[in-house]
């Protein structure tokens, strides 16, 4: 089983390209900053940089909703690979393909932490706001793809 969970922050805005072709497709790329469970004597904690990419509708939502500095929690599988660049050498590479991403911290708690974003013109869906009853919204084009609807 190649199964990965990992919980971190953005360490830049994710990196989106679309696929060239008749079907386009969202391709998005980003490195977490997952801390280590453990602390060496007399040092500063430390941190993991996970190379991560999601694809599909989850790249978008990357697009539209991730930015440095922002907690998530991916869930996806192990990828390993190789090239051999400009320079004749072989590297290796391992990345997470990101199957599910959520946030793991409130907008307050982001905000808090140094991950406010500062806002633009709005690039696709709008963001989600709280309602009175205290959920959040759903975002336009997200609601048909949910198990239950009222």
């Amino acid at each position: 089983m190649n199964k990965v969970i990992l919980i971190g922050r953005l360490t830049r805005e994710p990196e989106i390209r679309y696929s060239s072709g008749e079907n386009q497709m969202a391709i998005a790329r980003y490195t977490l900053a997952v801390d280590r469970r453990f602390k060496l004597e007399g040092a500063d904690n430390q941190a993991d940089f996970i190379h991560c990419v999601v694809f599909g509708r989850g790249a978008e939502f990357a697009e539209n909703y991730l930015h440095q500095g922002v907690k998530i929690v991916v869930s996806g599988r192990i990828q390993t690979g190789s090239y051999t660049n400009k320079a004749g050498k072989k590297v290796y590479t391992t990345e997470v393909v990101v199957e599910e991403q959520e946030f793991a911290e409130s907008r307050k708690a982001a905000a808090a932490n140094g991950g406010s974003r500062k806002q633009a013109a709005p690039s696709g869906p709008r963001q989600p706001q709280p309602s009175s009853d205290g959920f959040m919204d759903i975002p336009d084009g997200y609601r048909d793809e949910l198990p239950f609807k009222n």
